[in-house]
């Protein structure tokens, strides 16, 4: 049975990700920085529960303390992330973008590193960075696309940041699969339910990369469709 982390898990794509994963045999750890509900979460899927805020060293290095008091890891799914305030160039601070790279780039790096060692013992590791269309230069290049009519800094720098060290990580970790996922226009808090998709839908990239195998892909990036565009 792999053991799974996934960060911000208590609600939208991360808590849809971890209910599929359990119901595909997968052992998940729901990594919240709110207790309450995270607990609760963890609670009514029959996951476990870690106190973990991806902008904080402290609390992620006291989460793989105690994920690794409790056995191993093989999958971790960096999801944890924030919009920021969406005010567009003009009006966003570096202050905004920089609260935006803290939780959705530099919190990726912060967990990976905390777990790289539980996740070097595992037979066949995992890491899944859940990026976005909007880190895509291609689609918000393309007038067709509606990536291409976002406008904003912090949420789509952060993006293509992820992405890249996706790619970084792949190439660091030849033993690892390490793939990059756009979940697609979702229904969830970050967007205000605005997306046309389910959560179900936009966890199925997710899903998928969650559970590749040794000779799977490593350093994609990846839609519920097939292969996305960089």
């Amino acid at each position: 049975m792999p053991t799974t982390l996934i960060t911000g898990a208590n609600k939208g794509l991360g808590r849809e990700a971890a209910r599929r994963l359990i119901a595909a045999g997968h052992d998940v750890w729901i990594g919240a920085r709110d207790p309450g509900r995270g607990r609760e979460a963890a609670d009514q899927l029959g996951a476990r529960f870690v106190a973990l805020d991806v902008t904080d060293e402290a609390s992620v290095a006291a989460a793989a303390e105690e994920v690794a008091a409790h056995g191993g890891l093989d999958v971790l799914v960096n999801n944890a992330g924030i919009a920021g305030p969406g005010r567009g160039p003009r009006e966003e601070s570096g202050d905004d973008v920089e609260v935006v790279l803290a939780t959705n780039v530099i919190g990726i790096v912060r967990v990976t590193r905390a777990f790289l060692p539980l996740l070097e013992r595992s037979a066949a590791p995992v890491i899944v960075n859940v990026s976005s269309g909007l880190g895509s230069f291609d689609a918000t290049s393309d007038p067709e696309r509606i990536e291409s009519r976002v406008v904003t800094l912090g949420y789509t720098a952060s993006k293509s940041a992820v992405n890249m060290i996706t790619t970084q990580y792949a190439k660091a970790l030849p033993g690892f699969r390490v793939n990059a996922v756009d979940p697609g226009y979702t229904a969830t808090d970050l967007n205000g339910h605005s997306g046309p998709q389910t959560v179900e839908q936009g966890t199925d990239a997710i899903v998928q990369m969650a559970q590749v195998g040794p000779d799977g892909p490593t350093g994609t990036f990846v839609d519920r469709h097939g292969a996305a565009s960089w």
